[in-house]
């Protein structure tokens, strides 16, 4: 879903108040959820979630996540609900074999860098992980679900984009009061900067959280500069790909946005083959909209890919090593 544009508004705009009563019962079900008890995991779980709906940079701090625990000396899986794809699982992602439509996109790179497993059991997910021989379960999303118990748990928050109104869906992009998720979290990862994102980290700082910053780096060697592109993106927020390749100089003579995990269908690539064809420019999408083109469009497009840094790593890995100490 795209989220609307009232949700960055102050709570007080008439569409906010208006489903204000809907937002208290659904993030109220959520919240007493999250309370919840899980079953015990065969191996630790850092759960990499977010306070809201829709993207904040979850896969990309999932990813950063494997490498700094591989640096610690465990041997991490990923565990994916595998949003968008029709497999229930659990099962193991093979990019060669599976697709989007049945594992879903986040899997997909996920299992570039590591074990990816995709399960709606939770629990049975986890076992599927350690049998695959891993120590430590990287859980991509999930801080909403109480299935497993979670060693640490990181909130991922945009800067740009924060947490909205500070409202529960359908009222702002909430999924439950902000004061219930808190208690479920050890600290946050701020993606980016904005004045948004920065009261988020304020609020963890109160609470005695640590602030993880990091940013998004494109891939070293790719030069867009003076590129004209076609941009397109269906991800949480497809403003922040456009401003990303504008910061590297490329020339943008048209952008479309879709729905995140939009599934592209041939009279989607038709258009935006045309469009580009019109413009005499290039197509450039993300790693994330690559793996959910039709298999004839791949080769067509570019594609911007990025990773995370953090500002201070060295906290970070403090933080690992004392949730996950080697035996």
């Amino acid at each position: 879903m795209r989220p609307p544009g009232f949700w960055s508004r102050p709570p007080t705009h008439p569409l906010a108040l208006l489903l204000a009563p809907a937002g208290r019962v659904y993030g109220g079900l959520t919240a007493d959820r999250m309370d919840r008890p899980g079953a015990a995991p065969p191996c630790p779980v850092l759960c990499v979630g977010n306070f809201t709906l829709g993207g904040a940079g979850k896969t990309p701090t999932a990813l950063a996540l494997v490498r700094l625990l591989r640096d610690l000396g465990r041997t991490p899986a990923l565990l994916s609900r595998g949003y968008g794809g029709r497999l229930v699982g659990p099962l193991v992602v093979d990019p060669a074999r599976h697709a989007a439509a049945e594992v879903g996109d986040e899997p997909l790179l996920l299992a570039q860098a590591a074990p990816t497993i995709v399960a709606r059991d939770r629990p049975a997910g986890a076992r599927l992980c350690a049998a695959s021989g891993a120590d430590v379960i990287v859980m991509d999303d999930g801080l909403q679900n109480p299935s497993l118990t979670k060693t640490l748990a990181l909130a991922v928050v945009d800067g740009g984009a924060g947490l909205g109104n500070g409202l529960p869906f359908p009222a702002g992009p909430l999924r439950a009061p902000l004061a219930r998720q808190w208690p479920h979290v050890a600290g946050l990862v701020l993606v980016g900067e904005g004045g948004p994102g920065e009261a988020a980290a304020a609020e963890a700082e109160s609470r005695g959280l640590p602030v993880h910053r990091a940013r998004l780096v494109p891939e070293v060697g790719s030069d867009w500069a003076g590129r004209r592109v076609v941009a397109f993106a269906g991800i949480g927020r497809p403003q922040k790909f456009f401003e990303t390749l504008r910061g590297l100089g490329a020339e943008i003579v048209a952008e479309r946005a879709f729905a995140d995990h939009h599934p592209y269908t041939p009279k989607d690539w038709a258009a935006l083959s045309a469009l580009a064809a019109r413009e005499g420019a290039s197509l450039v999408t993300t790693e994330k909209d690559a793996v959910r083109l039709p298999a004839e469009a791949r080769a067509a497009v570019a594609v911007l890919r990025v990773t995370l840094a953090f500002a201070d790593e060295t906290r970070l890995r403090q933080q690992l090593a004392a949730a996950f100490p080697r035996a």
